[in-house]
């Protein structure tokens, strides 16, 4: 019992610790963590500016292996180098990011710091400094995370940065991270003559690798304190569970909605959530349970609760026009689908205009499909261009689920690989 206390708390305190997923990857030369630790590193030893962007999407560990990276290298050079981090949630306004720059520049080398000096006294004090660190042999590191909201404007403070790493006398780095695959684009053309050039992709893992990270993260440690013999019996039996056919398809499940990693942990720490205490050990039972909490979408539940055959039939006819192409359409296409399905397939679900009418209001208020815009309010309901607020995935899983769901529908889905 405090033995599976000890180990629930191991496991939860790993899950929530973002760092520590992707610590494995330190012992891989091709990983980003050791990609981006040479070029910082390398900065620092050989006392050059550089500049470089992690680009990925949200949750694929890009603030989580600047941060590891950091952690290192404070360890190894310790009085060498100082952290400067912005927001652009928070900092985009250049006059407001170079502020706190000086803020944070002051804080480092104990230096007072004016709230009321101006902006050029703030971005001349930046360049001061960065001079005399530069002297000094001390690098200063820039993080500006959500680094595509800094491109907003003038890129005042961009242009400010980049040009001061262009002096010989400077000693900096600058780490920007951006969701947005295309951030260098959006730099102005002075800007961007500055910046290195430097990229580091961060893509959802291989199934490999996703299997890798799941035993780095759940399997316990034999100096963990706990009982040899539990520890043994704990990962022999998670051993089994990740091997089993049946865990590789929710792992995929779960990844086929969401890749990245930070999806598979808020994923891992839900099934830890689930473990028994008093048997000690995490069951497949376990991770079944944590999908089914990850999966439930309102959208689904709707479809398997509270849509008719019509319904349904109506829905699948608009994913059908989509997947044809059709950018607009409306009530009067989607009959047209509906009579052509009919006629192809012989079915027995024949129902009036009206019906299918205040079957397509009911989807209406039910908010599974919408108008493309706010015009026409005077247009008459069967002309007004509609879409689906539904994926074609959400479509298929609530098909599956519903109960009175044709079988002609399911199999439309299989026959045209509309999953």
């Amino acid at each position: 019992m405090v033995a599976a206390e000890t180990a629930l708390a191991i496991l939860r305190t790993r899950l929530s610790n973002p760092t520590f997923a992707h610590s494995h990857l330190k012992s891989s030369s091709e990983s980003n963590y050791s990609k981006l630790k040479f070029i910082v590193s390398s900065s620092i030893a050989e006392a050059c500016n550089n500049s470089v962007l992690l680009l990925g999407p949200r949750g694929s560990g890009k603030v989580a292996v600047a941060e590891l990276v950091l952690e290192d290298l404070k360890a190894e050079h310790a009085d060498e180098i100082s952290v400067i981090r912005l927001n652009g949630l928070l900092h985009s306004d250049d006059n407001c990011a170079l502020k706190e720059i000086a803020r944070q520049l002051c804080l480092e080398h104990r230096l007072l710091f004016s709230k009321m000096a101006s902006s050029d006294d703030n971005s001349q004090f930046m360049i001061d400094m960065l001079r005399e660190c530069g002297l000094a042999h001390k690098t200063t590191i820039f993080v500006l995370d959500e680094f595509d909201l800094f491109t907003q404007g003038k890129q005042r403070l961009l242009y400010s940065l980049l040009d001061a790493l262009q002096t010989l006398t400077s000693q900096a780095v600058v780490i920007g991270m951006s969701c947005r695959l295309d951030a260098d684009q959006l730099l102005e053309k002075r800007v961007r003559s500055r910046f290195s050039n430097r990229k580091l992709l961060f893509i959802p893992p291989s199934a490999d690798e996703m299997q890798r990270l799941i035993e780095h993260l759940l399997y316990l440690p034999k100096d963990s304190g706990l009982p040899t013999k539990f520890v043994t019996e704990f990962n022999s039996r998670l051993s089994n569970i990740i091997s089993d056919k049946k865990f590789k398809e929710i792992v995929n499940s779960i990844s086929a909605v969401d890749g990245t990693i930070s999806n598979l942990l808020t994923f891992l720490f839900r099934a830890v959530s689930y473990m028994d205490v008093e048997s000690g050990f995490l069951m497949m039972e376990n991770f079944k349970s944590a999908e089914l909490c990850m999966q439930k979408q309102p959208k689904i539940d709707c479809l398997q609760a509270g849509a008719s055959v019509l319904d349904l039939y109506i829905l699948v006819c608009m994913n059908r026009l989509e997947i044809k192409e059709r950018n607009s359409y409306n009530f009067t296409s989607i009959m047209k689908e509906y009579k052509a399905i009919h006629d192809a397939y012989k079915t027995s679900d024949n129902y009036a205009f009206t019906v299918c009418l205040r079957a397509f209001e009911h989807l209406l208020d039910q908010e599974l499909i919408g108008f493309v815009d706010s015009k026409g309010h005077n247009q008459s309901i069967d002309f007004r261009p509609v879409r689906l607020l539904i994926s074609s995935r959400e479509l298929y899983e609530g098909l599956k689920s519903n109960p009175l769901s044709p079988a002609i529908l399911l199999k439309l889905f299989d026959h045209e690989s509309y999953k």
